[in-house]
């Protein structure tokens, strides 16, 4: 019992002394920010992100390279507070307000309406919140199902039978949808190009054919990840081909 009391004091001790220094350095930061001393904000949100990763920060350290006409960095940490944050508003438009600056103009393939629909339902919230939706949508099916059941009127009976087809569409669904935001999560294909250009290859190999030239700040896609120095990449608009991985930074 005595060893047990030691660790948990321990462990308490611990969170005292690292959330405090956190909360500190991201005040810091944020005041950095505020003063207009944006490499000082930089070097701040930089550190917190390596105690994990946080949408508000990666959003704050984007703001902070935008301010300073780094156009990839910021896109880049916009694009990754997009993916912990997908519903965020704030984090759309200011993404969108530096893509507007880069060099490249891409058109996205056309496709399908209720494809573009179903999309922008799944990244209405990111993981948490689909998981959550889904936890509360079940319970409502239970309690539903118990109205169902028991209750003594017709009608109240119809409420729980079609609450309870309801409820579960939107469990299932809230469920699939924590499922692709979790996969977005965590088999990372997006990456953005670092480098002021670099030149796509038909081939991976310095000596392959040219294809076309991107240039900063735009976003690819990773479709084989098998060779060390090169990746296939893929664009909006359908274009395929070769660049070096050290010209680009997955999100």
């Amino acid at each position: 019992m005595k060893e047990l009391r030691k660790l948990v004091l321990v462990i308490i001790a611990g969170i005292m002394g690292v959330w405090p220094v956190s909360a500190q350095t991201k005040a810091e930061a944020d005041s950095a920010y505020a003063a207009g001393k944006y490499e000082e904000a930089i070097s701040g949100y930089s550190a917190l992100l390596k105690e994990g990763e946080n949408a508000e920060i990666y959003y704050n350290l984007g703001n902070s390279f935008y301010k300073t006409d780094r156009i990839a960095p910021a896109i880049l940490n916009y694009e990754r507070a997009l993916l912990l944050e997908p519903g965020s508003s704030d984090i759309r438009f200011n993404l969108e307000l530096a893509r507007s600056k880069t060099i490249d103009k891409i058109t996205p393939e056309s496709e399908m309406f209720f494809i573009t629909w179903f999309k922008g339902m799944v990244d209405l919230m990111g993981m948490d919140g689909w998981a959550l939706v889904g936890v509360v949508a079940f319970a409502l099916l239970c309690v539903l199902v118990l109205l169902y059941l028991f209750a003594n009127k017709v009608s109240l009976k119809k409420a729980g039978f079609f609450g309870a087809l309801l409820m579960l569409v939107v469990a299932v669904l809230a469920n699939v949808f924590a499922w692709m935001q979790h996969q977005d999560l965590n088999v990372r294909r997006g990456a953005v190009v670092m480098d002021s250009s670099v030149v796509v290859k038909s081939t991976p190999d310095a000596s392959g054919t040219d294809l076309f030239v991107l240039h900063e700040g735009t976003r690819v896609d990773v479709i084989d990840d098998s060779m060390k120095d090169w990746k296939e990449i893929r664009l909006a608009d359908g274009k395929v081909g070769w660049m070096p991985a050290k010209a680009m930074e997955v999100i």
